[in-house]
């Protein structure tokens, strides 16, 4: 394992710093394909409450919905395979080359879903190819996460880096809200009938045509110079990133099981929770989560650029000690709102709560690791965590109600929050120490 060194030791090894425009450009850059990735990726959960019974008829809307779970957690077993391809290839062919790759392959994913017949023309071939579709785009979003997250801290200034990369996250949020944005368009436009026999196919149309559009952008983008600068070392060989990384790589894979489980335990699954067990109707739902992810992207840069002046290691420890005691409070809380505003208001706190972690999490995974293995070390052990406890939040909830044991899944939130910050307390404070060596 390599030791990390303190940033002020560090020099530049690229040919000379990036000018304003230039990081500008290449954070706009970066960001946009992750906007799109994510909206297709997110549409999926937005509209499953509609299309679940086109692919799956048989059961009440508990069992329905169930089985939609069930293959987007499948997605998410594919996006290892896709981070340690696309972190790879990253690694050794460009962040830039692996980025484009990543929006093609979720174009195609989403302009299957949205042609796909339902079980009534094809029966069984069709939840097959729906999966399929989801399998395509876990390959996809497993590659994208890395090769953004480090395209991003690469290309952010040394003295702004948790700004910068907060935008990762914010792109990501941004591309749910995007989502929401159409289920609530259509809601107010379609009948419920429409929405389930025909209308729920349009947002997928809408990011396979986002996506093209990405491509092309993403072809004109800058490589980074830390690429360029690890030219020479062995580029993104898996066994390196192991046999020199273990503890880094344990710590990733903890920190995002815990903040992975609680990311979609308040954002994907949240809409449902707020249909299913506090009552409100759906576009209530849809519009406390529209509200509650706005200020929740908002959030990002500001803890961000706390990250720059406190530490990345405060913010840490703030999002999962105060993350696993909220948890308890917060569901009971929310299943027992009696209105919208009640309902927003304490679907936020966690939200905030979550922000000291989702703010930071790209470049203190990307401050971990050497240019030579850093996308797919930042990708890997970060997909392979998302994947078992964030792929099967919804799943894991779904399970709890239907076993008439709901508040076991607010434990099991607590729990895993509580696994993190006992990691948070001993990782090194990335803002201080950082093998980013470019400025």
């Amino acid at each position: 394992m390599v030791e990390l060194v303190a940033a002020s030791e560090l020099t530049p090894r690229a040919a000379g710093p990036l000018t304003p425009a230039q990081r500008l450009r290449a954070i706009i850059g970066g960001s946009a394909g992750n906007l799109v990735e994510w909206y297709d990726w997110f549409a999926y959960s937005s509209f499953s409450l509609y299309f679940a019974a086109v692919f799956f008829p048989e059961g009440d809307a508990t069992a329905q919905l169930l089985k939609a779970a069930a293959v987007f957690a499948v997605g998410f077993f594919a996006r290892p395979v896709g981070a340690w391809w696309l972190g790879r290839y990253a690694d050794q062919h460009g962040r830039r080359a692996a980025l484009t790759l990543s929006v093609g392959l979720m174009c195609l994913g989403s302009l299957l879903i949205a042609v796909l017949p339902g079980y009534g023309a094809i029966g069984a071939a069709a939840p097959a190819a729906l999966l399929l579709a989801r399998l395509l785009q876990g390959l996809s979003v497993g590659g994208e996460y890395g090769a953004s997250a480090t395209y991003l801290s690469e290309m952010a200034g040394r003295n702004a880096r948790g700004f910068w990369s907060s935008f990762q996250y914010v792109t990501l949020i941004m591309g749910q809200l995007l989502a929401l944005a159409v289920l609530l368009l259509l809601q107010a436009v379609l009948t419920p009938e429409q929405l389930a026999g025909w209308g729920w196919r349009i947002p997928f149309l809408i990011g396979a045509a986002l996506a093209v559009v990405v491509f092309w952008l993403r072809r004109g983008i800058e490589e980074t110079p830390s690429f360029a600068s690890a030219e020479g070392e062995e580029r993104g060989r898996t066994m390196t990133l192991f046999r020199r990384y273990p503890k880094e790589t344990a710590f990733l894979a903890v920190l995002t099981a815990g903040g992975s489980l609680s990311f979609y335990a308040y954002t994907t699954y949240m809409q449902k929770f707020l249909v299913g067990t506090a009552g409100f109707a759906k576009d209530q739902a849809t519009g406390v989560m529209t509200a509650a992810l706005f200020v929740f992207m908002l959030a990002q840069p500001v803890f961000g650029w706390a990250s720059d002046r406190l530490g990345r290691k405060p913010m840490l420890m703030g999002a999962f000690g105060l993350g696993a005691l909220a948890a308890w409070p917060a569901f009971t809380a929310i299943a027992g709102a009696q209105t919208v505003g009640q309902a927003f208001g304490l679907v936020l706190i966690p939200l905030l709560i979550l922000s000291a972690y989702t703010s930071v999490g790209a470049i203190i995974k990307a401050e971990l690791f050497p240019a030579h293995v850093r996308a797919l070390g930042v990708a890997l052990p970060y997909v392979l965590a998302n994947a078992a406890f964030g792929g099967t939040a919804e799943y894991a909830a779904l399970s709890f109600k239907k076993a008439g044991a709901e508040s076991g899944f607010y434990v099991y939130v607590a729990a895993v929050m509580a696994v993190g910050f006992v990691v948070a307390t001993v990782l090194p404070d990335t803002q201080k120490v950082s093998l980013i060596r470019e400025d």
